[in-house]
């Protein structure tokens, strides 16, 4: 069966495809009497929207939201929230070539495998356009999670790190790769345009931080506020590693290293020494910034033949023409804040249904 919801109080599903009339998102479990309207979306969308700079593909969408239910007098009503993007720029020809072949590293022949079908037109639904419509949905559930604030940025752009001494994050907006390293940022210039004319890509690591998570959200065992972290991360594409906290580096690390040790603080709450843990124990909120990393493939719309076969199983090289993104992860710094607000929300009211709200 297909699967196109995420979440458990909070539930939103996505719809539509690339190269179709438009896309959207179904937010549904979203508590009546937050103030929405359209003009607070719009920045989140606005970030994440392509043909921002040159580094970016340079598809052109306006990726105006409008709000079609679950919203009246400017408040939400606590009925399902339909939130519609339209499609205006396609150009479906750009893939008449790749009909009938498989795109390495797409999603081409693992669609055909499972229904027998595929939309070939920017790869339909498997499309990283799907991503708009988490961004409009995570803009709705910030409202449920005013106490926190969630800060995105690209710290690694084609094996070339940030300086965490350097880190500004007044730096973030000023420049087109969500970077809080002014220098990292000039030299990312030279390495994305050079990859263009390479007719190649580049990966990413965005790095994410929600401040003022409280503690005592997410639950034990199959509802882990990091597990879900985790799996919301993983559905982004092209997405292929998360990291929580220290990640893989507290493999590497002894115990005591490890351990975030804790002191007395105010109100018998604790002091931490370090966050290696990332905010979560036991799959439970701490009180310290909830922290992830999410490790983006380089782009597989490339311009350089590569290898394929196509859908009759014979021998073939494939190069995607049209306009493709050379890190798709600077874009998908936008989407990685999305999914971490609607997590958050979701485990928000999930922890109110359960402890009520005086311990939330």
């Amino acid at each position: 069966m297909s699967w196109n919801t995420f979440g458990r109080v909070l539930r939103y599903t996505t719809w539509g495809e690339s190269h179709g009339p438009g896309l959207g998102a179904v937010l549904d479990g979203c508590p009546p009497g937050l103030p929405v309207t359209e003009k607070h979306i719009q920045p989140f969308m606005d970030a994440r929207k392509p043909g921002q700079s040159k580094y970016t593909t340079q598809r052109k969408e306006a990726d105006l939201v409008k709000i079609l239910s679950g919203v009246f007098e400017d408040t939400t009503t606590g009925t399902p929230i339909h939130l519609m993007i339209e499609n205006t720029d396609q150009r479906s020809k750009d893939y008449s070539e790749i009909a009938r072949s498989y795109r390495p590293g797409h999603a081409d022949y693992t669609y055909d495998a499972k229904y027998g079908i595929r939309d070939y037109r920017g790869g339909g639904r498997s499309s990283a356009r799907e991503t708009a419509a988490r961004v409009a949905a995570g803009a709705v559930a910030r409202l449920i999670i005013p106490e926190v604030t969630i800060t995105a940025y690209v710290c690694e752009l084609g094996g070339d790190k940030i300086d965490r001494e350097a880190i500004d994050f007044d730096q973030i907006d000023q420049n087109p790769f969500f970077c809080p390293d002014s220098w990292a940022a000039k030299r990312w210039e030279e390495k994305v345009d050079q990859a263009r004319k390479d007719g190649s890509s580049l990966g990413a690591v965005v790095e994410c931080v929600a401040e003022g998570v409280p503690a005592g959200w997410g639950a034990p065992v199959y509802a882990k506020l990091d597990s879900d972290l985790a799996a919301a991360m993983m559905t982004i594409n092209a997405t292929k590693g998360v990291e929580i906290g220290a990640g893989f580096e507290a493999a590497r690390l002894t115990g005591e290293q490890n351990a975030d040790a804790m002191a007395p603080g105010e109100d018998g709450k604790p002091v931490y020494a370090s966050n290696n843990a990332g905010g979560t124990a036991g799959g439970i909120s701490t009180g310290q910034p909830v922290v992830c990393r999410v490790a983006f493939k380089p782009t597989s719309s490339i311009l350089t033949p590569v290898a394929s076969i196509t859908a009759d199983g014979e021998a073939t090289k494939v190069r995607t023409k049209g306009r493709h993104d050379p890190c798709v992860g600077i874009r998908g710094t936008p989407v990685v804040e999305a999914m971490m607000a609607l997590v958050l929300a979701d485990h928000k009211l999930l922890h109110r249904a359960q402890c009520g709200a005086t311990n939330s």
